[in-house]
């Protein structure tokens, strides 16, 4: 039996295409953009940032980077102050929507430095089944936060010095440390060329509507040996009735699906993102794609991605970390 999916001819995208008019009506608008998730969870950004330092260590990438810059943190900075917390000296937080909350991003730092004076252990998958990259150990990484460098890092000043910098980001600088946060943000030169060791994102390269553009950026911002270490998700994110049904949408369809919100999926699959990146000038050390079964074929998919791939037909999500050469 044939499986149904959103074509035009249909009334499957129904649903999604009336979440997307519903955009334009003033009071559904507001309510459908509040917040993204995820940040808000002190665990969740502890669990994050230590995934990807651990990986970055295991690929032979810098495990103590100085200035980092994060691409859509969210409802806090919390993964950027795990950063620093671990210590880093300066962070960038760059998203298209000001998400942030004042408030919790103090409630967090806090919960954040607790769990790293206590070496707790990475939450894993019991935890956030969802949260990706997988782990082999969610050992507390001591062999990267050595005793040395967290004594050094969560030293009381220190702690200080970020707390201040943390309510008073428009001085963006306080005894070294340094939190710029940047809502929304367009422009490569917001941030200085060649003045970042790394640069990571957690599930949102999906997001961005320009995304070779934003690839440059990053090579941009990134100094020679620098990197840059991120998780893709390419699912549909509740836009189809299959988890990659999005790529059966035309273009029409999906400006419907779409409406007025600021962000929703670029839609680009795995295969252009390592085309991109390469582009640009990175050298790809690390790409582990995560595998789903697909249900629809490259005969069900639009025209606009009528170059997608039966390998990309089935790459759900990605962790993908490359080097500024």
């Amino acid at each position: 039996m044939k499986v149904l999916f959103p074509r035009e001819a249909d009334n499957l995208y129904l649903l999604p295409i009336l979440k997307g008019l519903g955009t334009y009506i003033p009071g559904l608008h507001k309510i459908a953009s509040k917040g993204t998730g995820g940040t808000i969870s002190a665990r969740y950004c502890y669990s994050v940032w230590l995934r990807h330092l651990v990986l970055a260590q295991k690929h032979g990438l810098s495990i103590q980077p100085e200035v980092v810059a994060e691409l859509g943190p969210g409802d806090s900075l919390g993964i950027g102050l795990a950063a620093l917390l671990s210590g880093a000296d300066r962070y960038y937080a760059l998203d298209i929507v000001k998400h942030a909350l004042a408030d919790k991003n103090m409630e967090i730092f806090d919960e954040l430095a607790e769990l790293f004076k206590r070496r707790e252990m990475i939450p894993g998958e019991d935890e956030f089944p969802r949260i990706k990259p997988y782990l082999d150990s969610y050992e507390f990484p001591d062999h990267i936060l050595t005793e040395e460098r967290l004594e050094g890092a969560l030293r009381p000043s220190r702690i200080e010095a970020i707390r201040k910098a943390l309510l008073d980001r428009k001085n963006r600088c306080c005894c070294g440390t340094q939190i710029a946060y940047f809502a929304p943000w367009y422009a490569a030169d917001i941030i200085k060329e060649g003045s970042v060791d790394m640069v990571y994102s957690q599930a949102v390269l999906e997001h961005v509507d320009d995304l070779l553009g934003t690839y440059k950026a990053l090579y941009s911002w990134l100094r020679d040996g620098g990197f840059m270490s991120h998780q893709i998700d390419f699912k549909d994110h509740g836009t189809a009735g299959e988890w990659n049904g999005h790529w059966t949408y035309s273009d029409a369809i999906w400006r419907l699906i779409r409406g007025k919100r600021p962000y929703l999926l670029n839609r680009h699959p795995h295969s252009r993102h390592i085309r991109f990146i390469k582009e640009c000038g990175f050298d790809i050390v690390y790409d582990s794609k995560v595998k789903s079964d697909s249900r629809i074929s490259i005969g069900d998919l639009s025209s606009r991605f009528s170059d997608i791939s039966k390998e990309d037909l089935t790459t759900s999500g990605a962790f993908i970390q490359a080097v500024k050469r």
